[in-house]
């Protein structure tokens, strides 16, 4: 569950005590109950409806839905325009801000990255298609690291990712051509051929190998996968602005690197992965937006969003995700799935 960080009256009447939130709800467990006689939650997402009974049950608290695929536009649009320094670049360690022309900002890409990953072409205001996603994303990373390592957070995982080394796991071109590059179709020899590859031929057991490592590869191969998708998709619609969003990424130095890798390597260096700051909240700040439609013009809304700063919410750093510094271990290099 991703709560907004805006609670605004929405209700003229002094006499109706109404509270209005905005969360992006993709699952939830609890909400503690709140001391108001109506409360009027917006909400996206799927947990928007899986749960709608149950906090009208338990809390009497009613869920007023916001179509899940608009809130996202919508709040990468907001922020995009709204928020200064928002896009970024980050590759080889190293993070550089894009300036935005609001002029010349559509059309383009938003791969947004949670249990599965949507990629939307945005060509404007309340004007988008999803055009392409794929099943294998923050789900898939989450439940193959729970299997595979006992880690029992998404955040240990990361944090587990970080300490790794996936050439310990990985098949690189390098194993299959004895240590040397194949310089003939561009793969040096520090190429993944095949993510997890090494197990096929090591005799070893699950318990063998270490679940740092096991968390890097499964990362790095999901983040490549990823990145490469977006990228055909980009050059399918002859999109040049990649925008990624979404929970999986949290700032995260090695996922976002690993992406930027993978669109750059495919694109032969034409095109860039861009990153937003606030990549976890498109959905909260989309329903936010919403509330335009319950008499909130937008002036009113920015004049919310400026009390409430958005870089309160996550900030400037690049989390990796303790302390924002990529370790020096050799496998950082990142490179791409390559067959």
């Amino acid at each position: 569950m991703d709560l907004g960080e805006f609670q605004i009256p929405g209700n003229s009447d002094p006499n109706q005590k109404t509270s209005h939130l905005s969360l992006d709800i993709g699952g939830c467990q609890r909400l503690g109950a709140l001391p108001i006689e109506k409360t009027i939650i917006k909400a996206t997402g799927g947990g928007a409806y899986k749960y709608a009974d149950l906090f009208k049950e338990k809390l009497g608290i009613c869920l007023d839905k916001e179509d899940e695929m608009d809130c996202l536009v919508a709040g990468a649009n907001f922020l995009l325009k709204a928020v200064h320094q928002e896009a970024f670049t980050y590759l080889d360690g190293k993070k550089e801000f894009v300036q935005i022309d609001h002029n010349d900002l559509y059309p383009y890409l938003l791969v947004n990255i949670g249990s599965g990953v949507s990629m939307i072409k945005v060509e404007g205001d309340g004007k988008f298609e999803r055009v392409s996603g794929t099943n294998v994303g923050g789900g898939t990373f989450w439940g193959l690291g729970r299997l595979l390592t006992k880690c029992k957070s998404f955040d240990e995982l990361l944090e587990l990712s970080h300490q790794g080394n996936n050439r310990v796991i990985d098949m690189l071109v390098g194993d299959i051509y004895g240590g040397t590059d194949y310089s003939k179709v561009g793969l040096s020899s520090t190429t993944i051929a095949s993510s997890f590859g090494k197990a096929i031929s090591d005799k070893k057991e699950l318990q063998d190998y270490q679940p740092e490592d096991i968390a890097r590869s499964l990362l790095r191969m999901i983040s490549n996968n990823i990145g490469q998708i977006a990228y055909l998709n980009a050059l399918r619609f002859g999109l040049k602005r990649i925008f990624f969003g979404g929970f999986f990424i949290r700032g995260h130095a090695y996922t976002m690197d690993t992406i930027a890798v993978a669109v750059d390597f495919w694109s032969k260096g034409e095109a860039k992965a861009m990153f937003l700051r606030h990549e976890g909240f498109l959905g909260a700040l989309g329903a936010f937006m919403s509330y335009e439609k319950h008499g909130l013009d937008d002036s009113m809304i920015h004049h919310l969003t400026q009390k409430f700063p958005m870089s309160s919410l996550v900030g400037d750093k690049i989390c990796s995700p303790l302390n924002g510094e990529l370790n020096d271990n050799e496998s950082i290099e990142c490179s791409v799935y390559a067959s």
